[in-house]
């Protein structure tokens, strides 16, 4: 996992301020003692200060006294955090008593401070379903300029090195929206191209996939694809992409010299975009299973700031990784 290795040491190179809410979950207090001790990152945690040093005493940790922790029910800047939620969300109506009772949920605090510059990132999710955690962030922080769509991209490290950056891929989106049309499709890619260069260190390759390959079959799903692609080339003129292709014609040679022998991504795509959230979702389930590939993710794209969802049934080292992605999210977004 080399690739994940740069991560690491990018991060440790510019130290990124990264607020988890979730500061009394087990596994985000170890994840976060080993993120402080291998110095990656500022980590600030979220929740009763004399509570999260008892959890981290019962759980033998030895460097949480060294990050910030942020009491939500008492703290400095609470009622400059309550205004500007006011602030971002008057055009809703919203009152200083529904304020007052949102800026102490650990996770609107989060994305206050990440919106208001006290911090560059923001990973949950560990006991939070993924609704609440996007809630805040899609309401406070927003997506970045020139996308309306937020998708989860998933780092695939398979065994077989002849595919992909040598064995590397982006898959999205696996996570996120359900049934996107062309448009929304279209900034998917341009969003895992992001990824691929910001996480992955690499140029991005992007395969819109659907069941035919460049007029082979015929139906509106497959216009979907063809319609992302024109929209997605319009957007990033000079990103290397193409669509539709099969998975096979994407990235074996081979096959792509029989099906696509034109196509300047076909047989070496690293980015594949699936074409709704039902096939992605599968895909990497599968290749994780049966193509014995290391799965990473969800990596939530398109946020004008990082922040990450966590499976709630993420390891210590899923949230380790997660934190260093998300501080090469930040450092990526600050460029």
């Amino acid at each position: 996992m080399e690739l994940l290795q740069k991560n690491v040491q990018r991060a440790k190179a510019n130290k990124q301020r990264i607020v988890l809410p979730e500061g009394l979950e087990p596994r985000t207090l170890q994840a976060a003692d080993r993120i402080i001790a291998d110095g990656i990152a500022h980590i600030i945690l979220l929740g009763n200060p004399a509570e999260i040093q008892a959890k981290a005493a019962e759980l033998g940790l030895k460097h949480i006294d060294q990050a910030e922790i942020i009491d939500p029910q008492n703290h400095a800047r609470r009622e400059a955090y309550r205004d500007l939620l006011m602030e971002l969300r008057k055009s809703k109506g919203m009152t200083r008593e529904q304020a007052d009772e949102l800026v102490v949920n650990p996770l609107y605090l989060a994305c206050l401070m990440i919106k208001s510059g006290d911090a560059d990132g923001e990973v949950a999710g560990a006991h939070n379903t993924t609704g609440n955690v996007l809630r805040p962030a899609l309401q406070l922080i927003k997506t970045r300029p020139g996308l309306k769509v937020v998708s989860g991209a998933f780092l695939i490290f398979s065994p077989l090195k002849e595919y992909g950056e040598n064995g590397f891929f982006i898959f999205a989106d696996c996570a996120v929206t359900p049934n996107p049309d062309s448009n929304e499709l279209a900034q998917i890619a341009i969003a895992s191209a992001d990824t691929a260069r910001s996480i992955g260190d690499m140029e991005p390759r992007v395969a819109l996939l659907s069941y035919s390959t460049k007029g082979s079959a015929k139906s509106e799903m497959i216009d979907k694809v063809t319609e992302a692609y024109k929209i997605a080339k319009e957007m990033a003129p000079d990103l290397l992409i193409d669509g539709e292709l099969q998975a096979d014609a994407a990235i074996v040679s081979k096959i792509a010299e029989l099906k696509a022998p034109e196509s300047p991504v076909a047989g070496k795509a690293n980015v594949l975009v699936f074409p709704n959230l039902e096939v992605g979702n599968v895909a990497y389930k599968l290749v994780e299973r049966l193509g014995r590939a290391t799965a990473v993710g969800p990596i939530l794209q398109g946020m004008a700031a990082p922040v990450n969802d966590l499976s709630r049934g993420c390891s210590v080292d899923d949230v380790y990784n997660v934190i260093t992605i998300t501080c090469n999210q930040a450092i990526a977004a600050k460029k």
